[in-house]
């Protein structure tokens, strides 16, 4: 019982928190749909009036006048609450949809390589509409619900309290039934949310890699999957449909079951004299409109229930930690520093195994430093360190001698990577990413310097060409020739290659390797290479394996002097190209 209790607590501390700065419109909203239940409510009292008046010979034309407007006037309030519910709940799901966009992007790349994509969008999406319905169909209205049905039981009790006594008892019955759905329901919506982001995730996944499984003949085992998800969510969404199903026939028994009664008990209490005609008919309209706040409490409390689910599945995501730039005593060196410097870098994306043990090296203001090693040596995993996409577990990574903010260190610092992503849109937003509009004269030259000139050329609409989603209607060596174009145009400090030449022919390697030539005169060039062309041409080679640099010097020196180097060349790990 303490554990649901604390739970209870805390869901609605979170909803508090969902609506601070919109209790103003909710309560708006709440107050027209209170002006509406007491237009409502004034109607019974009418028309019993309008009985009486009938049954003593009188025509009461102003009673049936009073009764229209009152039926435009709630139609008119309950019309604007929708509206005013509808309104806020919008306003309060795109606040929340921007509020978990700008926390995805800053969320740390050690955390968000845990987590599901697919799943991630399926609460950022799905389960902010749930707690839409929430705000725009149940706070309003199920605080309006609760004043109204105590409104309608004053109302009711002073018409005939003994008739009162016997609705009370059957929507009582009614009542207990909903209770117990709803408890269950709270459960039911969890599962089914979870269920839809598991089935969103394993979509994604597939459509991400569909070269992958289309090349592996995975169809049928990923169809088997995606059908699995899919079973899952319909169970889960089934459970949660039956629950809500009962809700409507308990309370349709109630309000028929209590009508019944009350025409029968009521005509003879007429009979024998203890009540008007008027007093029963204006009872019985007056009961009516007990199930419409009933229907609104349950329905409030219903939302509360699955939108909790919800609410708890976003703030998940919102707790999830993100970059926060924190100072980091440096011990200052003599002279000019040096671009880039690792300092006995440790690090693992698991702690306990480590990928980097104690790296040292620095990198001068220009020039090339190739990267060479077997895979898994930690060659990438230092690319990530120095675009700081992770921090050491020990150490530190300076840009000029300082522990700079991540948005000033990366933009210094361009990464090439090796599959060379592109985004959805034209060739221009591809190229501009990160750096902003640039001259004219500019954009030709780095064209010009990547060999991209002729492929622009060759495009339907030249840089407005769209690039298909993930840069599908390019080749991989345009891809690649793209991602160094996009780099070059921000012009930073320092450029980390990934495999540059690896998608490159010949003559695209060769024209790719002049430009890197001339891009070194003015800034400091790292490059993870594979091939004797291009550590040939490095002014400094490191050699890394089993997460330590193990050697450093020009090719030349390394292949004179260095064992294991002579084996990486021998064995075929340096290609010749």
């Amino acid at each position: 019982m303490s554990v649901d209790r604390s739970t209870d607590r805390a869901r609605w501390r979170d909803l508090r928190r969902l609506t601070r700065g919109y209790r103003r419109w909710i309560g708006v909203s709440a107050g027209l749909s209170l002006l509406g239940s007491a237009l409502a409510l004034a109607q019974p009292l009418l028309a019993g009036a309008a009985v009486d008046g009938a049954a003593g010979g009188r025509v009461p034309w102003l009673i049936f006048t009073a009764l229209a407007g009152l039926f435009a006037a709630q139609a008119c309030a309950l019309a604007v609450a929708r509206y005013v519910q509808a309104r806020t709940g919008e306003t309060m799901t795109r606040d929340l949809r921007r509020e978990l966009a700008g926390h995805l992007l800053r969320v740390r790349l050690s955390v968000l390589d845990r987590v599901r994509t697919g799943d991630v969008i399926a609460r950022a999406c799905g389960d902010t509409t749930v707690v839409k319905v929430l705000v725009a169909q149940s706070l309003g209205t199920g605080i309006a619900g609760v004043i109204g049905l105590i409104a309608v039981v004053v109302l009711l009790g002073w018409l005939d309290p003994l008739l009162l006594a016997l609705v009370s008892v059957l929507f009582g019955v009614a009542v207990g039934g909903l209770l117990v759905v709803v408890r269950r329901l709270r459960v039911a919506s969890r599962v089914a949310q979870t269920a839809e982001g598991t089935l969103l995730a394993d979509l994604e996944r597939v459509l991400g890699g569909m070269r992958t499984v289309r090349a592996c003949r995975a169809e049928p085992l990923e169809e088997e999957r995606l059908r699995s998800s899919a079973g899952q969510a319909y169970r889960a969404n089934l459970r949660m449909a039956r629950l809500v199903a009962m809700s409507g026939p308990t309370n349709d028994l109630a309000v028929s079951g209590a009508f019944l009664a009350v025409l029968l008990v009521g005509a003879g209490r007429v009979a024998a004299g203890e009540t008007s005609l008027g007093r029963l008919v204006a009872f019985t309209l007056a009961m009516t409109y007990l199930a419409a706040p009933i229907y609104e409490i349950f329905q409030a409390v219903s939302a509360v229930q699955q939108g909790s689910g919800a609410l708890h599945r976003i703030n998940e995501v919102l707790a999830l930690p993100v970059e926060r730039d924190e100072p980091v005593a440096v011990v200052p060196m003599r002279g000019s520093p040096p671009v880039l410097e690792f300092r006995d870098v440790w690090f693992g994306y698991d702690p306990a195994h480590p990928v980097l043990r104690g790296i040292r090296f620095a990198v001068p203001d220009c020039g090339v430093v190739a990267l060479v090693g077997p895979s898994g040596a930690g060659k990438s995993t230092i690319f990530a360190l120095a675009e700081r996409f992770y921090e050491p577990d020990r150490g530190v990574v300076l840009l000029r001698g300082r522990f700079l903010p991540y948005d000033w260190h990366r933009a210094a610092v361009g990464l090439v990577e090796q599959d060379c992503p592109l985004m959805a849109g034209t060739l221009r937003d591809n190229l501009l990413y990160g750096s902003g509009p640039v001259a004219d004269d500019e954009m030709s030259r780095v064209l010009a310097m990547t060999g991209l000139t002729g492929v622009v050329t060759s495009l339907p609409h030249g840089l407005d060409t769209p690039v298909g989603e993930r840069g599908s209607r390019l080749s991989g060596g345009q891809r690649q020739r793209v991602a160094i174009a996009r780099c070059l145009l921000t012009r930073p400090q320092l450029i980390l290659l990934d495999e540059p030449t690896a998608h490159l022919d010949p003559d695209g390697e060769q024209a790719l390797a002049a430009a890197l030539r001339e891009v070194a005169q003015v800034c400091a060039l790292i490059v993870i290479a594979h091939r004797f062309s291009t550590v040939r041409s490095a002014d400094r080679v490191l050699v890394v394996d089993d997460g330590v640099v193990t050697a450093e010097g020009t090719h030349e020196e390394l292949l004179a002097a260095n064992p294991y180097y002579q084996r990486l060349a021998s064995d075929g790990r340096l290609r010749v190209g």
